[in-house]
């Protein structure tokens, strides 16, 4: 993205992020001014992006950005050439090769000539690649804050996908660093930018259903390899130029099994978060939006199905308690996975079934489900519905979640989703998924020390161990 130097001068802000000195702590704060702010970006100007994982949500995410105006994205990273995802429920085949081809026929077809930059290493990428404005990260969930921390610090504006970070340590870092950095930033919860989260969060700030003190999430998604005990056994023969060691990043290495690739990691604590983790930033979104929710007094998510320390179970069913605290209202949030769902509600009408991912709001004068993705809000019984008086708008609507990102690079107001909310609620997603990895304890939370209380044992999750050369 160019930027328009002050009269005499000709530095650039990626000149500036260059030749800054760097602080003890790895990196030196950037002015705003400096990074593109809102006075030094036109809206005109392209915005090069560089993506950092091209396996099925990586693809995705190129076929969302790639079709925005004035964006280029000119730099891709994967440490596999090929993923065959036909099995999965992107149905497509992804990878470095696919994806570079997706990008080069795209660009052909607009007369635009576009040289897209090859990696196996995204660290290599950030070396060679300086005249990137961002980055997009799409990863498995446990290079997440690895990725995010390194481009901010290099002063990329910064779009990744959810939950922001694998442990709660690094969300905390993730947003500190965010903030200081005044770069813009979304996590990738497109639902969040969506009419129908907005019509709900209204709904319910206004007292449709009067005082709510409930509510309910629950989604479809279960493990993966149902047939597991434990990790992989053996190891299975490495796919021919896949950089494993890559692939692994932080975590401690182990032998390769096909088992782990290419979306079945979701299943390993080590790699993933089980279905809490992949979904709750999606379906916990509305209820932390509407009523603030950011310190639990207790968190308890028990295993359906086996699971241990080192798997994820088949479903999940667990409890948030929130008392109120300041602009925090008091709620007692259930969380459902694996086909789980809340009891029939009285107020709901007979034989009514429940979508098969959604979210429930209990008041004192009505029920609001939100049907999965969140969609228009539904308000019951019907008499409490034929006499709604809409709310008056107060959020202001999305043009997109991938152009809000966009917009807020080019002017400097801040994304929806930006890390500093997104913290917050994938902070909220792993307190549940902490629970799961100590076997469903219960967690009586101490937000501003950051500590389960006198449960030592969760110290090693809160704050996960890396091996050298992967430090943040």
């Amino acid at each position: 993205m160019k930027k328009v130097a002050a009269p005499g001068k000709d530095i650039s802000r990626r000149d500036f992020v260059k030749g800054a000195a760097l602080s003890a702590a790895g990196f030196m704060i950037v002015p705003r001014h400096v990074l593109g702010g809102k006075d030094f970006t036109a809206p005109s100007d392209q915005v090069s992006l560089g993506i950092i994982g091209a396996g099925g949500k990586g693809r995705q995410n190129v076929e969302d950005f790639m079709v925005l105006p004035n964006v280029r994205i000119t730099a891709l990273s994967d440490p596999s050439n090929y993923w065959n995802l036909a099995d999965f429920y992107y149905k497509s085949e992804a990878g470095r090769g696919p994806v570079i081809e997706l990008l080069e026929d795209h660009y052909a077809q607009q007369n635009i000539t576009t040289k897209i930059g090859e990696y196996t290493d995204f660290r290599e990428m950030m070396e060679k690649e300086k005249g990137l404005d961002g980055i997009i990260c799409s990863t498995p969930d446990h290079t997440h804050a690895y990725i995010s921390l390194m481009a901010l610090k290099a002063g990329k504006h910064v779009y990744c996908e959810k939950p922001l970070t694998h442990n709660i340590w690094e969300a905390r870092e993730v947003a500190k660093v965010a903030k200081e950095s005044g770069l813009a930033t979304q996590m990738g919860n497109p639902g969040h930018s969506t009419d129908g989260i907005r019509e709900t969060v209204e709904y319910l700030r206004a007292g449709v259903i009067g005082k709510v003190t409930e509510a309910y999430a629950w989604v479809p998604a279960g493990r993966w390899l149902s047939g597991l005990q434990g990790l992989p056994q053996g190891k299975t023969t490495l796919p021919v130029g896949f950089d494993w060691d890559q692939w692994i990043g932080p975590r401690e290495k182990v032998d390769f099994h096909k088992d782990y690739v290419p979306v079945t990691w979701r299943d390993f604590w080590a790699y993933g978060c089980g279905a809490l983790g992949d979904f709750g930033c999606h379906d916990l979104d509305a209820a932390t939006w509407a009523f603030n929710l950011k310190a639990p007094e207790s968190v308890q998510i028990f295993p359906a199905g086996f699971s241990n320390s080192e798997i994820a179970p088949y479903g999940e069913i667990g409890y948030y308690h929130f008392a109120e605290k300041g602009d925090q209202k008091a709620l007692k949030l259930t969380w459902y996975s694996g086909g789980l769902t809340p009891d029939l509600h009285p107020m709901l009408p007979r034989g009514y079934t429940y979508p098969r991912r959604g979210s429930m709001f209990v008041g004192e004068k009505g029920v609001i489900i939100n049907d999965g993705g969140n969609r228009t809000p539904q308000v019951f019984p019907e008499n409490v519905r034929n006499n709604i008086k809409a709310p008056k708008q107060t959020l202001e609507r999305s043009k997109g979640h991938y152009s809000d990102w966009i917009e807020a690079i080019k002017t400097g107001k801040p994304a929806s989703s930006n890390f500093e909310y997104g913290a917050r609620l994938t902070e909220l997603t792993l307190l549940g998924v902490l629970s799961l990895r100590l076997g469903g304890k219960k967690i009586e939370w101490d937000y501003e020390n950051m500590k389960a209380k006198e449960m030592p044992e969760a110290d090693q999750y809160i704050r996960e161990s890396v091996r050298p050369g992967w430090e943040m």
